[in-house]
């Protein structure tokens, strides 16, 4: 009864004329922007923060949450008909989503997103405003040694997923720790993997990666099968889903969107993550398994759902907690700070305006995502009508002008062209690049929280197993990994 008292309070301060106009403004502009390769919301809120500064705090976080949300929401679109993811958390979505465009059904996988986002950022938003304060505290028990274990889980799940070969996908993964770790070590001051190259020294960042190994290895993989001959188009297709289809997704998107809010509550997790642990967790479940990844539409309403579901779930440790569990959450945090409002457990009781009034907004923003997208589908599709020679052209543009303007660095031109190369020789000699992608962002994160894990306990290994979470993770992520090859040997041996 507290909680429904509390977000009648919250559509007070939201259903303000100035404060909806703002969730509008935030929405939209946080579509466009998750639409574009290489610009990602951390931009664009790192620009908001003086504007925000002039603002009510709580009108402040309204227009910024609904920028946050609202480009996970429209990253899905690139990624369904470009193969160029927009955002992070929507990678997974292109799986599935760009075979579906191939295939002429674009406008359905369009759709899809659409309603798998808008359900799971309902979800998520139902789940802050019943059981944050709850799940702070469940937050707050997770330490380093838990969070190491969470991320081996989320990256041997992945790397499970590897059905045509277990050692390409192990491979993939491997290579992708190694991308994640190279420049300069923060606790040793060491060079690892720079090459003597100075532009080396701070890393080597995701989105030249992502949009070298999906955009640009695209492109030259339709140049190698003559793809810059004319030739005519898929059609869009239906939006429409049929009744079979809609019982085929519901229960993929209600547990996605569960699984991306515990994932999103965990500081560190976010929406990247949550979207490859329900794409895994579908692909496991689902009795056409072995049809991901070649336009199954499970494989596109699942992470879709889930990270959306957590984006909302990555406020509960930013407003409750005061700890940012991105770098997106981190300029939220270092925005509320220069607003004047100090996010942690005493944030519900001091400035309840700003807490329920961003939550009420949630619901609004996912509304108004709803009715600017669903309209603006078939124009989103019209990407497909153009002529395969202009679409490669498109496609090398956005990843240049997103890889340039995040640096102005020529180097980096270099490095998407060096790992667009690498997309193709993946997609030539069945290499994932799922596992590659999930160990590029999980590398630092789980190095990291390995450290901190051993210099708590002295350097003693069995740290890790006696914390019971922990312990149930690690066990769970080596069934993952090694139960494709308990089958195979249980098999061969029945064969005998």
């Amino acid at each position: 009864m507290e909680s429904l008292t509390n977000l009648v309070y919250g559509f007070q301060i939201a259903l303000d004329p100035m404060n909806i106009f703002y969730v509008f403004i935030g929405v939209f502009a946080g579509t466009v922007i998750g639409m574009l390769p290489g610009l990602g919301p951390i931009s664009a809120l790192a620009l908001m923060i003086p504007m925000a500064f002039t603002m009510d705090p709580a009108s402040g976080l309204i227009l910024m949450a609904g920028v946050y949300y609202g480009a996970i929401f429209g990253g899905s679109t690139s990624s369904i008909l470009l193969n160029a993811p927009g955002v992070a958390g929507t990678v997974a979505t292109s799986f599935d989503g760009y075979p579906m465009a191939k295939k002429g059904l674009a406008g359905k996988a369009l759709a899809l997103a659409a309603y798998a986002s808008f359900i799971g950022g309902t979800i998520s938003v139902l789940g802050l405003m019943l059981i944050a304060p709850l799940l702070s505290q469940v937050a707050i028990s997770f330490g380093p040694a838990e969070y190491f274990a969470l991320m081996v889980l989320g990256l041997t799940a992945v790397v499970s997923l590897s059905d045509k070969s277990l050692i390409k996908g192990m491979i993939a993964a491997i290579f992708g720790m190694m991308v994640s770790i190279m420049g300069i070590d923060l606790q040793t001051g060491t060079e690892r993997y720079t090459f003597n190259h100075i532009e080396l020294l701070d890393g080597i960042d995701f989105i030249v990666v992502a949009l070298g190994l999906f955009a640009l290895a695209e492109v030259f993989y339709m140049l190698l099968r003559g793809g810059s001959k004319t030739q005519k188009r898929n059609i869009v297709g239906s939006l429409k889903l049929s009744r079979q289809e809609v019982k085929e997704i519901a229960m993929p998107i209600t547990r996605s969107s569960i699984l991306g809010f515990f994932t999103g509550v965990l500081p560190g997790a976010g929406a990247t993550i949550g979207s490859f642990l329900g794409y895994s967790m579908e692909k496991r479940l689902a009795r056409d398994g072995d049809t991901f990844g070649q336009g199954n539409i499970k494989g596109v309403a699942a992470p879709e759902a889930a990270n959306n579901a957590a984006c909302g779930g990555s406020f509960v440790p930013l407003l409750t907690l005061g700890v940012p569990g991105s770098g997106t959450t981190a300029i939220l945090l270092g925005a509320l700070l220069v607003m004047g409002v100090t996010p942690g457990p005493m944030m519900l009781e001091q400035r309840p305006d700003v807490f329920w009034g961003v939550i009420a907004s949630m619901y609004i923003g996912n509304i108004f995502l709803l009715v600017l997208n669903l309209p603006l589908i078939p124009y989103f599709a019209r990407l497909l009508d153009v002529p395969r020679p202009l679409l490669l052209s498109m496609i090398l543009i956005f990843c240049m002008v997103g890889v340039y303007g995040m640096s102005f660095s020529v180097f980096n031109l270099f490095l998407l062209l060096g790992f667009g190369l690498i997309g193709l020789a993946m997609r030539l000699y069945g290499f994932p690049a799922a596992p590659m992608i999930l160990a590029l962002i999980l590398g630092a994160l789980m190095e990291e929280s390995m450290r901190r894990a051993l210099q708590i306990s002295g350097g003693d290994w069995w740290v890790f197993i006696q914390k019971p979470i922990s312990m149930w993770l690690l066990i769970i992520a080596f069934l993952s990994l090694f139960m494709p090859l308990f089958k195979f040997v249980y098999r061969r041996i029945r064969g005998f």
